[in-house]
């Protein structure tokens, strides 16, 4: 399997998830500039966390413009699977690829810590190796990451199986305990809690590998 993780001017968690798809997956990987107009022979595109473009306006509104995001978009409406963690999420769901909005957290203070997860649908390449009843630990850190959106879409997420993890603490206000959703094709899923900081015991954890460990099992699959 091919990994592509996308690299924007202030990213700063790409190599945290080159590392996690290459060396500890164990599958090829390749950093892809964010004014490439073209994203080669790719299984799989990730946009990682960090700044892009420094948050500047909202989180990802500038990234939403780059040249990559083209490429991203028909890559996603070919069925190619796409991650967005963290600010990767915010500019997938500023480019109108996930519905929602990703706002200021509960108590407007940036929260930097370990925060338990629950699986939510089972029917997703990003969620299809994870257990239904295990409590994954894996780190966020986010200014910006309560998710928001109206009660009809809520509603149409619950309804459509498309909520892939759930928070347990609830650490940022998130509505509903959502820390991950999918598109309705399921092949782009936006998360805020970071899989590639969690990929290996040395890290203190390695509950995030099972989103990358998902995404082979549904390559292999396919």
């Amino acid at each position: 399997m091919r990994f592509g993780v996308i690299v924007f001017p202030g990213s700063n968690c790409d190599h945290d998830a080159f590392w996690a798809a290459s060396h500890t997956l164990g599958q090829q990987a390749e950093f892809v500039w964010h004014d490439s107009t073209q994203l080669g022979n790719l299984d799989a595109v990730v946009l990682p966390g960090g700044f892009s473009y420094g948050d500047y306006l909202r989180c990802g509104a500038i990234a939403k413009f780059s040249p990559v995001m083209r490429a991203v978009k028909k890559f996603a409406a070919e069925g190619g699977l796409v991650l967005g963690i963290c600010n990767g999420f915010q500019i997938l769901v500023e480019s109108g690829m996930l519905p929602g909005a990703l706002i200021r957290n509960r108590g407007l203070k940036f929260v930097c810590r370990e925060t338990g997860l629950r699986r939510g649908s089972a029917d997703s390449p990003f969620t299809c190796a994870a257990e239904r009843d295990r409590i994954y630990r894996l780190p966020i850190a986010h200014g910006e990451g309560c998710y928001f959106a109206d009660e009809r879409t809520l509603d149409q997420l619950e309804a459509e199986d498309r909520i892939a993890f759930r928070y347990v603490d609830n650490p940022n206000g998130s509505l509903r305990d959502i820390a991950g959703v999918l598109n309705r094709e399921r092949n782009v899923m936006g998360m805020m809690p970071h899989p590639e900081r969690a990929s290996e015991p040395l890290l203190g954890s390695s509950d995030g590998l099972v989103v990358f460990r998902s995404m082979l099992q549904a390559a292999v699959r396919a």
